[in-house]
């Protein structure tokens, strides 16, 4: 698996009903197949493979590189598993825009249905939740979350498979969670993805390299509201571009900030900022240097901490610190498991014919019409994996 984030075209428009039929009836054959196969487990970790996700997507009708494609495909298997769930053993909860905020009630809704441990309800909330609030806030990448889908079986797998868009350039992106590779849900939580889009300048405060300023962002929230407000005012007076020496007095002595070189970026995310004009943000601050949280984790979970909560400390951390946070990206990957030229990355044969080959089988013992099977087929080989 590979770490990193999808980055689609942006759709328009609505799915017609003959094609969202369709894909519901091959899914639920599909999805049946599978899970006969490989258990109600594997099939939830298959969908937190972004490759496999996609392929799955294109297999059931609907083109391979269109942010469409998340939103449709949830729905679709949603729909298809419908009365189905106990079965299977699979449970699909949330979705596109308000359905996504129900999130948690769905999933507290067939914790009463199944009988589950209440312990085992809440971690998965809290999981859920805490997934979308990470993308939202930790991984600033210009992408405002619209769809956010929770899959979970009764043994402890889950999945969650959430998108954003930018407005600006027209594009989704979609993240990836799986539960075995998000034991740790602030640092690289992402199971692997691929993207065609990087982004120049990337606050990726889940990044190994942001630790010590994740660190740090939790000491200034355990000392007093005036310490920190001290800390955060003095970034106003950093206006200058940070490819010369930033210098400015505290305690009636003269200090240089910050001093970065002009071949390592011209342009300083601290510049524009106002945090101190944000009454919004300074409530935030009180709020959470009130209460104190014992973790970064605690601190992200807090009520109201979002992206400028988090960049404000961030900033604090490293300009006057020195605690720099990655800035780059985490999206890594193109949406093929390899290119032929090994660029971005050599074809992993094996992984790939996995893919297919699992696909491939599920197909052929679909109960459907020859037809079907045919164009499924055709779609598969013709995939953009």
């Amino acid at each position: 698996m590979h770490r990193g984030l999808a980055t689609f075209t942006l759709d328009t428009g609505h799915c017609p009903p003959w094609l969202f039929d369709r894909m519901v009836r091959l899914g639920r054959e599909m999805t049946r197949v599978l899970v006969e196969e490989y258990g109600p487990d594997e099939f939830v970790k298959r969908i937190a493979d972004p490759v496999w996700f996609q392929s799955f997507g294109t297999v059931l009708a609907f083109d391979w590189n269109a942010s469409g494609l998340t939103t449709i495909l949830t729905a679709a298997l949603k729909e298809a598993m419908r009365g189905q769930e106990r079965q299977l053993g699979i449970f699909i909860v949330g979705g596109k825009g308000k359905t996504s905020r129900k999130t948690p009630d769905q999933i507290f809704e067939w914790g009463s249905r199944m009988q589950l441990a209440e312990s085992y309800v809440n971690n998965l909330q809290y999981n859920s939740r805490m997934a979308a609030k990470v993308d939202s806030s930790l991984v600033q990448d210009g992408y405002q979350l619209y769809h956010h889908s929770f899959f979970f079986t009764v043994n402890g797998s889950w999945t969650v498979v959430q998108q954003g868009m930018n407005k600006n350039n027209q594009t989704a992106r979609r993240y990836h969670w799986f539960s075995e590779s998000a034991n740790d849900l602030i640092e690289e939580p992402h199971e692997g993805i691929a993207s065609e889009s990087f982004g120049k300048r990337v606050l990726d405060m889940t990044s190994g390299m942001s630790a010590k300023n994740r660190e740090i962002s939790t000491e200034l929230v355990s000392q007093s509201y005036d310490t920190l407000m001290k800390d955060i005012r003095l970034l106003r007076r950093y206006e200058t571009p940070v490819s010369r020496m930033v210098s400015v007095a505290r305690g009636g002595e003269q200090i240089t900030l910050l001093e970065l070189d002009r071949k390592d970026f011209k342009r300083h995310s601290v510049e524009g900022e106002c945090f101190t004009k944000s009454k919004y943000l300074e409530r935030i601050l009180q709020k959470v240097c009130f209460e104190k949280p014992a973790s970064y984790a605690n601190l992200l979970a807090t009520p109201g901490v979002g992206p400028k909560t988090i960049r404000a400390l961030s900033l604090v951390a490293e300009v006057i610190y020195g605690a720099s946070p990655s800035y780059e990206d985490p999206a890594r990957y193109s949406f093929a498991h390899g290119g032929k030229d090994a660029v971005p990355y050599p074809v992993d044969r094996k992984v790939y014919d996995q893919t297919i080959g699992m696909l491939t089988n599920a197909i052929k013992r679909t109960q459907i019409a020859q037809g079907e099977k045919k164009k499924a087929m055709e779609r598969l080989n013709g995939s953009n994996i």
